[in-house]
C-alpha cells in the first residue's frame, strides 16, 4: 500500500505542523514509527519516518529520502467550464486524479453557474483546496494551480500559440490521432456543450473522445487518460 502524502513547505524538514498537521495528527492518527511522504506540490517528495507527534497538530520525524519529481510531459492545462454547484468540486477532483499540470475555471457562453466578482476568490479558494485534497489522495508530488477564471475572449487570448484542444462530441478528429504538443490546454464545455461561435472564438482545435457523451465533470478525467496513455505521461 502506497504511504499517506501530506503538503509541507519544507519537505526536507521532516515537520508537519498548522491545519496540515493537524489532519496527519488528528484525523489520520499518524504515530511515531510510520513511514509519510511530505511534499511540498512543486516536484520536492520527501519519505519521513514519524519519531515524535506532540499535541494534535504536529509531528517530526528523520527523513528517508528525498526525491524531485519531474513534471510529466506533456504538459496539459485543464480549462473547465463552470458546472452546478454540486458537480463543481468533483470535475476538480477527477481531473487532478486523471493529472491535469493546472486548471482554469471558464465562464463559457452556455455556463449556468455565475460567480459574481466579490465570490470570485473565495470559489477560487474552494477549486483549490479540492485540487490539493486530490491531489494528496492520488499520491502527487504536483498540486496543480487553479487560476482566475476567464471569460471566451480571455481563453481566447490565453490559448493563442499553444496546442488548444477542444473535446467537442460532433468533432471529426479523434483524440487518438493528435500529435501532441510539449503543453496542451484541454478544453472542457458546460453540460449544454460550445456552440459553432463560441468555438469558432476561441479558435481551437475540436477533439472527441469516443462515440459517448461524457457530463463536463467527467470529461477532463477520460481524456487526461486518454492522453497519458497516448504520451509518455504513463
Amino acid at each position: 500500500m502506497s504511504l499517506p502524502y501530506f503538503i509541507a513547505a519544507d519537505p526536507a524538514r521532516g515537520v508537519l505542523d498548522g491545519a496540515e498537521g493537524r489532519h496527519a495528527v488528528t484525523v489520520k492518527r499518524i504515530a511515531a514509527g510510520e513511514h509519510i511522504v511530505l511534499v511540498n506540490g512543486t516536484g520536492t517528495a520527501a519519505e519521513v519516518v514519524v519519531r515524535e507527534v506532540r499535541g494534535k497538530d504536529y509531528l517530526a520525524g528523520d527523513v528517508v529520502s528525498v526525491t524531485e519529481v519531474p513534471r510529466p510531459t506533456p504538459r496539459v492545462t485543464v480549462v473547465q467550464a463552470i458546472p452546478k454547484s454540486e458537480r463543481a468540486e468533483l470535475a476538480v477532483d477527477l481531473a487532478v486524479q486523471g493529472g491535469a499540470d493546472a486548471i482554469v475555471p471558464w465562464i463559457s457562453q452556455r455556463t449556468i453557474a455565475r460567480w459574481p466578482a466579490d465570490k470570485q476568490p473565495k470559489q477560487v479558494a474552494k477549486w483549490q483546496a479540492a485540487a490539493r485534497e486530490a491531489a494528496k489522495q492520488s499520491r502527487r508530488a504536483w498540486v496543480p494551480q487553479v487560476s482566475e477564471p476567464v471569460t471566451t475572449n480571455q481563453l481566447r487570448d490565453l490559448v493563442v500559440d499553444k496546442q488548444a484542444l477542444v473535446l467537442h462530441e460532433d468533432a471529426a478528429t479523434p483524440l487518438r490521432e493528435i500529435s501532441f504538443a510539449a503543453e496542451v490546454v484541454l478544453i472542457v464545455g458546460p453540460e449544454g456543450g460550445i456552440g459553432d461561435e463560441e468555438l469558432g472564438v476561441l479558435g481551437a482545435q475540436a477533439v472527441r473522445l469516443g462515440p459517448e457523451v461524457l457530463r463536463t465533470a467527467s470529461a477532463a478525467f477520460a481524456a487526461l487518460c486518454a492522453i497519458g496513455a497516448l504520451t509518455a505521461r504513463w
